[in-house]
């Protein structure tokens, strides 16, 4: 059993530091029911949680499937700073009702995975203001900025002359010192966050707390567009809030390449039954479309219900298979002639008139199920089903 752990532990992971000690954890839970703590930090910079995020959360389960309490950590005193981790200037801070606005929402999802009886909800606000001038003064003694500069956007941006705040020094360390308030056993985070999570076993060491934590770094999730990671900004992600019809299509749109990767760091289908599917596909037994619905159906019932998700896969093939327009569409008006672009802005399914007569342009514009091509298409008195791409619709009646 401790083996069927470890090869389910490790899953997916890039890189592990002190493995020898995760197994030494779980043997002492298998052996005599000892429990262990597992930290992950998620800065409420945004309300929604994307897919990108559910990779920890995935593995999170995991742990709690073997013994682990989790330590669900809500960075709110440093989502104040912003982590510097891949930026190219100092992020912008957030108001204070902002960060809670998104903390609130953070909690209302993450259990949509998590067991709530195996997880502590904490908020580094309560230990890190408790430091004081005197603490955080101490704290910087811990690590010298010879040290931070081997960091390596610090490094391109010192190089470059791009200005580094002084807080954003602080970030890692507060990062580091959560772990040292919480007594961590393991902390999990993106290969992105390799430094700060070696900070935390660095100031468990430089307290003297008796132990070091192991780190387990999960992938980067990419994108619907394969390349980039999962982001909001990148308008690349699928949200866990996403409604069920935009979360089952979204995912149906992603290669069959990146399918696999999608398997192996979200599904809760073992890594056998993956390799069996695989072997369905290269013998043709399967087809790839099948395989990526049921992918589809699987994270959509996660996140909302199996019977959400049906109705989901039901509504995909009537608008994409059959043609048809969907079920549930939102409805707009307006008095007098309207310029086709206009319209779609006005609608809501362009940010732009710009973007709207490039994509006419490139023929991603429907109007009542026919494409058109006329970017000064105006739009008279009658009734219209807009649609841009393969996803968004709208119903428009003009006065």
């Amino acid at each position: 059993m401790l083996q069927v752990a470890l090869k389910e532990i490790r899953r997916g992971s890039a890189e592990i530091i002190d493995d020898a000690r995760i197994e030494k954890l779980l043997e002492a839970y298998f052996k005599d029911g000892k429990s262990y703590t597992v930290k992950a930090g998620f800065d409420p910079t945004a309300p929604d949680l994307h897919l990108g995020h559910t990779v920890l959360l995935q593995k999170l389960a995991a742990f709690q499937k073997y013994g682990a309490k989790i330590q669900f950590l809500i960075g709110d005193f440093t989502a104040q700073i912003g982590d510097p981790t891949g930026k190219n200037v100092t992020r912008k801070t957030l108001s204070a009702s902002q960060i809670q606005e998104n903390a609130k929402s953070y909690k209302d999802q993450v259990f949509k995975i998590l067991d709530a009886s195996k997880t502590e909800i904490v908020f580094n606000s309560q230990w890190i203001n408790a430091l004081g001038a005197t603490g955080m003064l101490s704290l910087t003694t811990t690590f010298n900025v010879a040290r931070m500069l081997e960091r390596d956007d610090f490094d391109k941006r010192y190089k470059s002359g791009t200005s580094i705040a002084i807080s954003e020094f602080i970030y890692p360390l507060l990062q580091g010192y959560d772990s040292v308030h919480l007594a961590s056993d393991i902390e999990i985070g993106g290969t992105d966050q390799k430094f700060n999570l070696l900070m935390g076993r660095h100031l468990q060491r430089a307290y003297e707390i008796g132990k070091e934590q192991a780190v387990l770094m999960m992938p980067i999730l990419e994108g619907l567009d394969g390349v980039q990671k999962m982001s909001k900004s990148l308008n690349n992600y699928i949200g866990v809030a996403d409604e069920p019809n935009d979360m089952f299509g979204k995912i149906l749109s992603i290669s069959d390449e990146l399918m696999w990767r999608y398997y192996e760091l979200l599904s809760a289908k073992t890594l056998q039954e993956i390799e069996l599917l695989k072997k369905g596909v290269e013998d043709t037994t399967l087809h790839p479309k099948t395989v990526k619905e049921n992918l589809a159906l699987e994270i959509t019932a996660r996140f909302h219900s199996q019977e959400l998700a049906n109705s989901a896969k039901a509504e995909f093939e009537k608008v994409h298979s059959n043609h048809e327009v969907p079920t549930d569409i939102e409805e707009f008006s307006c008095k007098g002639e309207v310029w086709v672009a206009k319209a779609l802005v006005d609608c809501g399914m362009e940010p732009s008139t710009s973007q709207a007569r490039r994509d006419i342009k490139q023929g991603a514009v429907k109007i009542n199920q026919e494409k058109i091509l006329d970017e000064q298409l105006q739009l008279v008195a009658g009734e219209y089903i807009l649609q841009v791409g393969k996803r968004k619709f709208a119903k428009l009646k003009v006065d």
